[in-house]
């Protein structure tokens, strides 16, 4: 594992992925308190700490700088998804599915604001002090004085309005669901889009001090937003074209008050049938110019926020916290909790709030001490023997970094693993006290030193497979004259035809038949015959053949395999069949593994192929006989059966003589002909299915 890619998909805790895509120790992230909710769903910065936004009981608490928690006031509807605190304490929460806005100074709360509308999604000050409120599913701008008077500053004419961002010049920056747009509100009134997404849902937008903006945009499952049983608005029917190659995930595990429907195809926010990642992060610039920053597969972005000269993004459903800078991402937090929901300012980093389970953290400029990397179980192929665990990277004099593992058969790590091996330290780990098995898990300890943290680039883990014995597949005799060439062979002097004599006329054709799968062309060339496997070995080891041959008549005491070659390399083999005598034959095939510096014996597999009959004797004319105007001829193989009868009357084109039962198949066959056309040659070709050939004149042999 060496990249930023492969240890991301590992376990840190304390443990962050740098820029470089290097493993050292994190920013500290301190809990500060777990919350007896089932949910959290927002978060914002308090003159005291921060408050949060709950559900499913609509409860607004207060989370203090030293962790202590108090509870400052319920909701009558369940989900509190938007949250904010004026300087003065005052603090304004918007609840859902009976979309209102709430007030506290101190006391009971009131209803602020009640637009009529489903969802309250964000709560924001504007540049000149108002209160902007953002709802669903009218998808609807207000903006509110300090008596809750209310003015409709926008209709997107969209689903929902997820997210609102003032920006320094008195604008605002929008974020829709529904058809996906970033618009910007001038502080005139006028609107522009800025960018017309692919995705359903802009979920979060973000301003950086130079006045570049950035946006979250995804399809996904795990999305609060539930577009499943919307009407369809415009661009929803071409919705949506693809932005990049996903995968599969599991749905959110954060309930909402929603039912979800299927009934217009949507699962959350994620259209059914969508292939594309589940999100993606935008950078627009001031004059709106937009480019994709960063695509995420797995994970869905549930808030931004710009801080300390980077972009931070709080995920899910694997509660990771990454932020991007120097055009890279960085894994800074992966949290037990399994979504990051919505992210705020602190005092030296950012604060958060996860859900399943509940709770506040926040991101301070220290490192960790100590923290663990735990790698995905990793797959060697086949049960395999472990050698050693060897890493690069850098390490202070007094900080460290020491190494275990352990082993299994399942894919999953589970009780039937082995043990942690003793956690050793030093560039090379032996793994020689961790069981054979076909996975192999790893799991680095960091310590700091003096502030400084060990980093590792690249660790590998050395094994051997268990040599296992090849498998053959298929082992077949393809017909008489056929050979298997390279589809760009090219015979050159030799006396190779493209492919069987033709038997619908005279010529043969000069057309091979090419089998494009294989990259291979069948020729043919009289007299021989060719065999053709196909083989696998479980450590994919490389193969070799011998074929060996012994013939079918032998007393069984005598059938001793002979050889016919040894250290093959391909996988067909092409003889000259007229240096052995007409009869039946069997061949044997052994397939055997060669393992380079293993210094253990090669495993072989065997297989005997159908019987083969050599046959190099034409068919013979048994009998011809004058039965009125009719020639009754009997025709007969010794170890083929006729495969063509044809007659040519004065030397004109060759015509079938069907055989008297209907079908010749066999090798004994009668054929009548009809003489009285002929003005001095009956010819009769016969043909047997080893293409054995020859011809009579049968006005001749009738005499």
């Amino acid at each position: 594992m060496s990249s930023q890619a492969e240890f991301l998909s590992g376990t840190l805790e304390g443990i962050a992925v740098n820029p470089e895509g290097m493993l050292g120790l994190a920013n500290r992230a301190e809990k500060l308190a777990e919350l007896e909710e089932p949910f959290v769903f927002t978060i914002a910065e308090h003159g005291e700490g921060w408050v949060v936004g709950t559900g499913n009981d609509g409860n607004v608490f207060l989370v203090r700088r030293n962790g202590e928690t108090r509870a400052l006031f319920s909701t009558a509807e369940p989900e509190v998804f938007a949250v904010w605190a004026d300087a003065d304490g005052t603090v304004f929460a918007g609840t859902s599915p009976d979309g209102k806005v709430y007030r506290w100074k101190g006391e009971e709360p009131e209803v602020f604001f009640d637009p009529e509308e489903t969802y309250i999604w964000d709560i924001q000050r504007s540049a000149d002090g108002s209160l902007l409120v953002a709802t669903g599913a009218e998808g609807r701008l207000y903006k509110l004085d300090n008596t809750g008077s209310a003015e409709l500053l926008y209709d997107t004419q969209d689903t929902h309005l997820k997210a609102v961002k003032p920006l320094p010049d008195g604008a605002l920056l929008l974020g829709t669901a529904g058809q996906g747009l970033i618009l910007r509100l001038a502080a005139d009134g006028t609107a522009r889009t800025l960018y017309d997404s692919p995705y359903p849902e802009v979920v979060a937008v973000a301003t950086a001090s130079d006045g570049v903006s950035y946006a979250a945009i995804l399809a996904s499952e795990a999305s609060l937003v539930d577009l499943s049983s919307q009407a369809s608005k415009s661009k929803q029917q071409s919705t949506k074209k693809e932005e990049g190659s996903g995968a599969k995930g599991t749905t959110a595990a954060v309930a909402v008050a929603v039912a979800v429907s299927k009934d217009a195809g949507y699962i959350g926010s994620r259209p059914s049938g969508f292939s594309g990642p589940r999100s993606v992060l935008l950078r627009i610039a001031p004059g709106g110019a937009t480019e994709t920053l960063w695509r995420f597969s797995e994970d869905t972005v549930y808030s931004l926020l710009w801080r300390g000269g980077r972009l931070w993004i709080g995920t899910g459903l694997d509660g990771k916290l990454f932020s991007f800078r120097d055009g890279k991402m960085v894994l800074e937090k992966d949290v037990d909790e399994r979504q990051i929901v919505d992210l705020t300012p602190g005092e030296s980093g950012p604060a958060f709030a996860t859900t399943n389970g509940a709770a506040v953290f926040r991101v301070s400029e220290e490192k960790e001490t100590r923290g663990r990397y735990l790698s995905p179980a990793q797959d060697s192929g086949q049960v395999s023997d472990f050698g050693t665990l060897m890493w690069r990277g850098a390490s202070q004099a007094k900080s460290s970094v020491s190494f275990s593992a352990r082993s299994g058969m399942s894919a999953e790590p589970d009780r039937t693993w082995s043990s942690w091996s003793e956690a050793r330290s030093g560039t090379e780990v032996s793994l020689a006290d961790v069981p054979a098995g076909r996975y192999v898990q790893w799991r680095a300890d960091l310590e700091a030193s003096n502030g400084e943290s060990p980093v590792l680039s690249e660790v590998v883990v050395s094994y051997v497979q268990k040599n296992l014995p090849p498998r053959i597949e298929r082992f077949t005799v393809m017909p008489p004259g056929e050979i298997s060439v390279p589809a760009g062979f090219n015979a050159g002097n030799q006396v190779f035809e493209p492919a069987h004599p033709d038997r619908s006329g005279i010529f043969t054709t000069l057309e091979p038949a090419t089998n494009e799968k294989s990259g291979r062309k069948t020729l043919w060339k009289k007299g021989y015959r060719t065999l053709g496997w196909e083989a696998t070995d479980p450590n994919d080891d490389e193969l070799t053949y011998s074929l060996f041959f012994r013939r079918q008549a032998t007393p069984a005491a005598d059938r001793e395999w002979m050889l016919v070659r040894q250290d093959l390399d391909e996988t067909s083999f092409s003889f000259d069949s007229t240096v052995l005598p007409d009869g039946e034959y069997r061949f044997l095939l052994r397939s055997a593994d060669r393992k380079p510096g293993s210094g253990s014996a090669a495993l072989t597999a065997e297989m005997t192929s159908e019987t083969v009959v050599i046959d190099h004797t034409p068919p013979s004319l048994v009998a011809v006989e004058r039965r009125g105007e009719k020639m009754v001829v009997k025709m007969s193989d010794r170890l083929s059966p006729l495969a063509a009868a044809e007659i040519s009357i004065d030397a004109k084109e060759w015509i079938d003589a069907p055989a008297a039962d209907g079908m010749l198949d066999a090798r004994n066959e009668t054929i009548e002909i009809d003489p009285s056309s002929t003005e001095g040659l009956l010819l009769l070709r016969i043909t047997d299915s080893a293409f054995n050939s020859t011809t009579y004149d049968l006005l001749e042999e009738s005499r």
